[in-house]
């Protein structure tokens, strides 16, 4: 669980204990000041695209996701996935993700994070609801200021 497995690229789901390492690590870094990460939302052909983009040197961690996603990582980045250490993702790669993920992040460098999955959503709320039950933690939520969104209808 967790892993990224060399044979087979994949981020697994996360065991509960590793999910509330995570959960501990978010309330410890919600006492500190909040850096605005930008969401770039595009739902389109019955896909939800979702990206952030994660300034270097900045920490985040990541709304408990509830689906399985195609994740996107463009930078340098350590990922906790739930694995005895954390995982250095460096330039563009693609990922298969299991649901049930709680992930923190450290930006080495200005790193993007994609992550995409269907949806039969018509609108970003209703998209982030079925990406996630901890939607109201989301920085897209809290600051409507830092999101860019297109929607076809298509």
């Amino acid at each position: 669980m967790g892993e990224l497995f060399a044979d087979s690229p994949r981020i697994g789901a996360m065991a509960p204990t590793a999910i509330d390492k995570v959960r501990r690590l978010e309330a410890e870094a919600a006492k500190r000041s909040q850096v605005r990460i930008r969401t770039h939302h595009v739902l389109h052909g019955g896909m939800y695209a979702r990206t952030i983009g994660i300034p270097a040197g900045v920490m985040i961690t990541g709304a408990l996701v509830k689906v399985a996603t195609v994740l996107v990582s463009d930078g340098d980045v350590l990922a906790y996935i739930g694995t005895d250490r954390p995982l250095r993702l460096t330039g563009r790669q693609v990922f298969p993700a299991s649901a049930s993920r709680k992930q923190a992040f450290v930006a080495l460098a200005d790193t993007e994070l994609t992550s995409v999955f269907p949806t039969e959503a018509r609108t970003i709320e209703e998209a982030e609801a079925a990406f996630t039950d901890e939607f109201d933690i989301l920085m897209s939520r809290k600051d409507p200021d830092t999101n860019t969104i297109v929607i076809t209808g298509e």
